[in-house]
């Protein structure tokens, strides 16, 4: 099978265990209530089960377990369980932190509903996703999340900095469901994009959101290149403030279907 991008390796990865990532982790964009609505639509068998796979501080699976019988959440990074675990929903009584690397774990099945947010880029795909085929039940999805601000007239500088000063120098641009398509692992059945929420961000904590992403990691980029990253961002936003704040909206993706075995 075709290797995966070198960007997405593991040693890149890795940089969502250091503690700058998840201290910084909350600043970026929240799934809309309409996200979660449709997730919970996709359920349609017993048990309302659902997998939760890189699960980070439990975006979604925090938001989730009040309306099912179980969400078991995995991370590979024992910080980001632990910070998930102090957060809204953190000790719900149904919702289990499973930490280890996706591809090693032993599971609950079945499931009706498998989420990735922001994560499955990162996995082995010929490994997870014949495991992902067989832990769903008959009728169950696998539903791939993401979650993004709308184009903001800064982007296409931000980007240039963004390129100039990311750790990850392997990174090209890629379109993931592509990538599983290519190589025989996914069949999508549906996706939805949600409706624009407006909400505004302090310049400051939308510069800390950038250093929640791959590359971006503070303890690998070193504070001297980290201390110069924020301040040409901060002199490229600050013409877009408005008493220190971004006017900002977020919108989701979700696109769901069936994980398909290695050919």
């Amino acid at each position: 099978m075709q290797p995966k991008p070198a960007h997405l390796g593991l040693k890149y990865a890795e940089q969502f265990k250091d503690s700058s990532i998840v201290d910084v982790y909350h600043h970026r964009p929240q799934h809309s209530d309409e996200a979660i609505t449709v997730l919970l639509s996709l359920i349609s068998d017993e048990p309302r089960t659902i997998l939760d796979v890189g699960c980070g501080t439990g975006v979604l699976a925090r938001r989730l377990v009040n309306a099912v019988e179980r969400v078991d959440a995995v991370d590979f990074s024992q910080a980001m369980l632990d910070k998930g675990r102090t957060l809204s929903g953190g000790d719900h009584p149904q919702l289990n932190w499973i930490y280890g690397r996706m591809e090693d774990i032993t599971l609950s099945p079945p499931y009706t509903l498998i989420t990735a947010g922001e994560s499955l880029h990162w996995m082995e795909w010929e490994i997870v996703m014949p495991l992902f085929q067989r832990v769903l039940t008959l009728h169950g999805y696998l539903a791939i999340v993401g979650c993004e601000t709308a184009p903001n007239p800064w982007d296409k500088d931000l980007l240039a900095l963004i390129s100039r000063f990311s750790t990850n120098r392997e990174f090209q641009p890629y379109d993931l469901l592509e990538e599983l398509e290519r190589r025989q692992l996914f069949q999508q059945a549906g996706s939805r994009r949600t409706r624009p929420v407006l909400f505004m961000q302090s310049g400051e904590d939308y510069i800390q959101s950038i250093h929640s992403r791959n590359g971006f990691s503070r303890e690998r980029m070193g504070e001297e290149a980290a201390s110069a990253f924020d301040a040409a961002a901060r002199a490229l936003l600050t013409p877009f403030m408005h008493d220190g704040l971004l006017p900002l909206s977020s919108v989701s993706e979700v696109t769901w279907g069936k994980p398909i075995g290695a050919y």
